[in-house]
């Protein structure tokens, strides 16, 4: 069967920048640079953006592009005779099933906030009943499942049409329609009455906020942020390293997929930290920030329902855009490794996710006991093997790939990063890439599992 390719240079990076671009831009990253002392947070953000998201992406992306394969077969066309290097790869995919276990249903919690603005729920609703709309949905069985089911299945049934009249195109045009919808509602944001000192808190940094964070704590912040920020280590990027030309250059490529996510999270906390202080809402109110203190913010504000049906909609496009690319990169193993037909593919996954969610949605009513490791519940036990475990030690597998002697090894590498037009790879980062990259994603890795 013949590999599948993007249509575009523009369909490959937002796809790309689509997988990044989920919650944790403009759900996470927003409530962290809250808590974390505002624009010094934000400064070495991008600084660990560069010195170790770029860096670990275009090896994602190579070992992709090298092998023209998904993540097992991928390691099993570069690895040395006789190495078990594809055993990672198995990891990747089962990362990538434990990922849509419980994205899918925090993704329905987008749509679901949506529906509520969009109808009217919180017309005209006083401020201290706010809180209890998202502790209904939660407690609602019916719901959850409902706007997980709907995710699910709009997933599959986009990746159903193919690699370019399906993910390509449709991802294209939500991503367009988020970058439309996050430029509106930033500007509306900026132009609220004391917007001003909301926009200062984010931007200016502050040497106070900083000590009263803790530098250290600061900085640990910002480097998984920025690490987390771009979903790697299970293989969600090689992927569309396999369908990607030859034309250009994985480090150039890396940047503007990068510069694209970085993008929509720093504009979400353009839209979110004006609103907050125009409103006098607190900047540093944690996870809890996007269901229980925006829609307080929505409902004083003038248009409220259309701002706050936009905002959720926004969320929605950003959620989405990762659920459809990681179920791509689940057809794709499934094709590559068993040899089924895409229709086959979407068809067992589709049932296999929607039954493998349900533990996640029921975990917050009917098996709200429900304890798996040590005191977290079912989604937070998820999130943790996935997000402290399997990401950045995966990470680190395919950094040891790319630039040790026992892998494919930094020579074909740097051959298949440099390959085409744009920004080059130096050489001279191999000595950062076999010492300090290592040691810096380790450190997040015992951070993580402590």
């Amino acid at each position: 069967m013949e590999r599948e390719s993007f249509k575009s240079r523009i369909g490959f990076i937002l796809v790309s920048a689509g997988c990044a671009i989920g919650i944790g831009n403009v759900w996470k990253y927003p409530w962290l640079v809250g808590q974390n002392g505002g624009g010094i947070f934000v400064l070495f953000y991008l600084l660990f953006l560069i010195c170790m998201g770029i860096p670990v992406l275009t090896m994602e992306l190579a070992v992709g592009r090298a092998s023209r394969k998904s993540a097992v077969k991928g390691y099993e066309t570069l690895e040395p005779a006789g190495s078990k290097w594809h055993v990672h790869g198995w990891f990747c995919v089962a990362g990538n099933y434990l990922l849509m276990m419980y994205y899918t249903t925090v993704s329905g919690w987008m749509l679901s906030y949506f529906f509520k603005f969009t109808f009217g729920t919180f017309d005209g609703m006083a401020a201290e009943k706010v809180n209890g709309v998202f502790g209904g949905m939660l407690g609602n069985p019916e719901e959850m499942a409902l706007c997980m089911a709907l995710t699910v299945i709009g997933g599959f049934l986009v990746c159903s049409m193919g690699m370019q009249k399906g993910l390509e195109k449709v991802t294209k045009w939500m991503m367009l329609g988020l970058l439309a919808l996050i430029v509106v509602l930033a500007v509306h944001s900026l132009l609220l009455p004391g917007a001003g000192e909301g926009a200062r808190f984010y931007l200016l940094p502050s040497v106070t906020r900083m000590k009263a964070s803790g530098l250290g704590n600061v900085i640990m912040a910002a480097m998984n942020q920025s690490f987390f920020t771009l979903s790697l280590g299970i293989a969600s990027m090689e992927i569309f390293g396999s369908y990607m030309s030859d034309q250009f250059t994985l480090t150039g490529e890396a940047v503007r997929i990068v510069a694209l996510d970085t993008f929509v999270a720093f504009m979400a906390g353009l839209i979110i930290f004006p609103a907050c202080f125009s409103f006098g809402v607190q900047p540093d109110a944690g996870p809890s920030l996007i269901f229980l203190t925006l829609p307080k913010v929505f409902i004083n504000m003038e248009a409220g329902r259309l701002w706050g049906s936009l905002f959720f909609l926004f969320m929605t496009f950003a959620s989405f855009s990762t659920v459809i690319t990681v179920f791509e990169n689940i057809l794709a193993a499934c094709m590559d490794n068993f040899g089924w037909s895409r229709t086959k593919s979407v068809w067992f996954n589709c049932a296999f996710v929607l039954v493998t969610s349900v533990p996640c949605v029921l975990g917050y009513n009917l098996w709200s006991d429900v304890r798996i490791l040590g005191s977290r519940d079912v989604l937070d036990s998820e999130d943790f093997v996935v997000s402290n475990l399997l990401l950045p030690l995966g990470s680190l597998i395919y950094l040891l790939f790319c630039v040790t002697k026992w892998g494919w090894g930094f020579d074909k590498y740097l051959a298949e990063c440099n390959k085409g037009a744009g920004i080059k790879m130096s050489r001279r980062f191999k000595p950062y890439f076999q010492f300090v990259l290592p040691l810096l994603i380790l450190a997040i890795l015992i951070q993580g599992l402590m």
